[in-house]
């Protein structure tokens, strides 16, 4: 068997050990801190209610950790499992104490429930690295080949070796379109192949079916034609199937309750965001005496430009003699607050006041200025479909993507969005949002194109 399928073998029973690690820890936890703090007399008084939350600990947890990544734990650094694990037990903290305050008001120990979840995060964090130590070890290094232009290739090599723990290791590349790709996958010693977006589809057919009759693992890199037939619906015409892509824009009863959700939670958020917004305006104003807020125009749904409002991060003539730029990791312009609240995502939070008055959603696609919205579109005409739909504070390109992501990378993390949308993706990305704003890499600003790398020696 190749040593590339090796890993898919019983995935779903190595989840369920980690699984069950996870619900023995909490419930062992729980029980035995119940007994230690918790005096006799109120847990008999009170028996229903903390042997009750027991089980609703241990589903919200599992449920959270679920979202959050923690039972696909094999190819992440484990600074970042601890990042998402503290987060998801911070987010079962605050449901447990909101919950119980609402049954029995102070009846249920506080001590109690900060207590567990600290001792969790030290006995799970520990369970989470043995794991990650015992799937890593049952994963082989994968021998990678790469088909594709050479500007992608170098990008897609770049990502690879900046994560070491993908366990991938580049054989070989293909950047000739005149080269035999099968010709060089019998000379080569591969068990991966990864597929750049430029191929053309007929190629990209002849190649997937090659690597599934040889036992090798493909990756595509989608274009825009595959993600808009990615959830096409079938039909058929008389007996002839066929494929009936999605109109990539949101139906009416969708906008409704997405526009719906978006009123209460931002009117939630705006409460809850003053605490932290008032230090971070004292702390700007003081910093160089200059304004709190800036705005600056955007592109909104259907190509309608609005006006953003932001903490302002940067100097006050940032853009005076240079014009419209991406910001880049160290940019001068910044300035000493506002590098704090970039990094935090603080910076946005005047954004919910755009939420609130239309111009924008919780979830969505990150807006864009128009200069930069042009030139995507120069190079990419599909761009344009990114717009089918309302910018968010956050989205998918924001939850999986960095500060330094390609604009096309982040233009199928949002198509991808458009084309699956769900009320619950947007809770789900909400959630996950919570792990990024403490996640530094998240906010990194360097070039990634890989332009340096050579490549020459992959090849033959």
């Amino acid at each position: 068997m190749n040593k590339g399928m090796k890993t898919r073998i019983y995935p779903t029973s190595r989840k369920l050990v980690g699984l069950c690690g996870d619900v023995a820890i909490i419930t062992l936890t729980y029980m035995f801190l119940t007994y230690l703090i918790v005096p006799s007399g109120v847990h008999e008084m009170y028996h229903t209610l903390y042997s009750g939350m027991l089980p609703v600990t241990i589903i919200l947890t599992v449920m959270i950790f679920s979202i959050n990544g923690l039972y696909t734990i094999e190819y992440r650094h484990f600074n970042e499992v601890l990042i998402s694990l503290a987060v998801s037990l911070f987010l079962v903290l605050i449901l447990i104490m909101a919950l119980s305050f609402f049954i029995h008001e102070f009846a249920y120990s506080r001590v109690l429930v900060i207590s567990s979840t600290f001792v969790q995060f030290v006995l799970l964090g520990f369970w989470k690295r043995s794991v990650q130590h015992w799937e890593q070890s049952l994963h082989p290094v994968c021998h990678v080949m790469i088909i594709g232009n050479e500007d992608e290739c170098r990008h897609v090599y770049y990502r690879m070796s900046a994560q070491p723990q993908l366990k991938m290791k580049l054989q070989h590349v293909i950047m000739d379109p005149k080269t035999d790709w099968r010709k060089e996958l019998e000379i080569c010693d591969v068990d991966t192949l990864i597929i750049c977006s430029d191929i053309p589809i007929t190629t990209k057919a002849s190649i997937v079916n090659y690597c599934t009759d040889k036992e090798i693992q493909p990756y595509i890199i989608p274009s825009s034609y595959e993600i808009f037939c990615n959830g096409a619906m079938l039909q058929k015409i008389d007996d002839v199937p066929v494929f009936r892509p999605k109109s990539l824009r949101l139906s009416v009863e969708q906008r409704a309750v997405k526009r719906t959700v978006d009123i209460i939670v931002a009117g939630m958020a705006a409460i809850c965001a003053l605490p932290f917004a008032i230090p971070v305006a004292l702390a700007i104003k003081l910093g160089d005496g200059g304004p709190v807020l800036y705005s600056q125009v955007r592109v909104g749904r259907f190509g309608k430009e609005y006006k953003v409002y932001k903490f302002r991060s940067m100097r006050v003539d940032a853009e005076k003699s240079s014009g419209p730029q991406l910001a880049t990791e160290d940019d001068p312009r910044i300035t000493k607050v506002g590098k704090f609240i970039r990094a935090t995502r603080l910076d946005e939070l005047p954004q919910i006041l755009n939420v609130l008055n239309g111009d924008m959603s919780l979830v969505g696609p990150r807006p864009e200025r128009p200069f930069f919205v042009e030139k995507f579109k120069q190079e990419n005409p599909e761009y344009a479909y990114r717009h089918n739909v309302k910018p968010g504070i956050t989205g998918l390109a924001q939850v999986f993507a960095k500060y330094n992501t390609t604009p096309y990378d982040n233009f199928v993390y949002d198509l991808m969005y458009i084309e699956n949308y769900s009320i619950l993706e947007d809770f789900i990305i909400m959630i996950q949002t919570i792990k990024i704003l403490v996640t530094k890499s998240a906010t990194e600003g360097k070039d990634v194109s890989g332009k340096d790398l050579d490549l020459s020696k992959f090849q033959r």
